[in-house]
């Protein structure tokens, strides 16, 4: 059987890798620009009803979407590393700095699930429960929600970045298959600085100018393909 081949097991983890991360892309895109302008919208009962039993199993998958999507890409790109000669052949390739990359900013976005989003909304689910049950209401559930709204807007804007480096690895031509050791450095070190000061603005203060791009759907879509031709300037520049 062609599956039970190492090709085939191969092909196995990449069906797994899409399965998931569509699974939890598209949850990540319902919350966003679906759940949070209907919230905006309805009134507090059907929002608190929403919230104690849609929510929690809309997060199960989007959890587990994320972590299924991080090991797997993860094992993909551990698979390619050895295919090109070690992490020093990687590295010396355009597809081995695209994948990279992707994974890096997915990698991001799977930290904001399972250590910003996920203990944030426990605490707003975990509110809306008891105040529909007549207990008083947790003043820690607001600034939970809203830290948990600035960090998944800001998977928002890394997924586009994201997704444009996982297809343009394999199916883009970069401008040349080797890069110089100053460039590999100038590379890593100004991708790690851009994604390092998206993160910040998701995890640290509630307003400012790049706070307020967030609070739209528009703001946060822009921001993502902004984002996207940043790093693809990075890779005209420097390959």
């Amino acid at each position: 059987m062609a599956l039970l081949t190492y090709d085939g097991w191969l092909f196995f983890l990449r069906w797994v890798h899409f399965l998931s991360g569509i699974t939890w892309i598209g949850l990540l895109y319902y919350f966003n620009f679906v759940q949070t302008p209907f919230f905006a919208e309805t009134d507090p009962a059907v929002r608190s009803g929403v919230v104690q039993k849609l929510v929690p199993r809309a997060l199960w998958w989007f959890r587990w979407g994320a972590m299924f999507t991080f090991l797997s890409g993860w094992l993909i790109i551990l698979h390619r590393m050895g295919q090109l000669g070690g992490v020093r052949g990687f590295f010396n390739t355009s597809y081995g700095w695209a994948i990279f990359l992707g994974g890096v900013l997915g990698s991001f976005m799977w930290a904001n699930v399972w250590f910003v989003i996920w203990p944030n909304q426990k605490i707003v689910i975990a509110n809306a429960v008891d105040t529909a049950a007549g207990k008083p209401a947790n003043p820690a559930a607001a600034p939970a929600g809203q830290r948990a709204g600035f960090a998944s807007r800001t998977n928002v804007v890394f997924s586009i970045p994201m997704l444009f480096y996982m297809g343009a690895a394999s199916h883009l031509p970069m401008l040349a298959e080797q890069m110089t050791r100053g460039g590999k450095v100038a590379m890593g070190l100004l991708s790690a600085i851009i994604i390092l000061l998206v993160e910040a603005n998701a995890l640290f203060g509630t307003a400012g100018p790049t706070k307020k791009s967030l609070a739209t759907v528009k703001g946060t879509l822009w921001g993502g393909f902004i984002l996207a031709a940043i790093f693809y300037l990075l890779f005209e520049i420097i390959f």
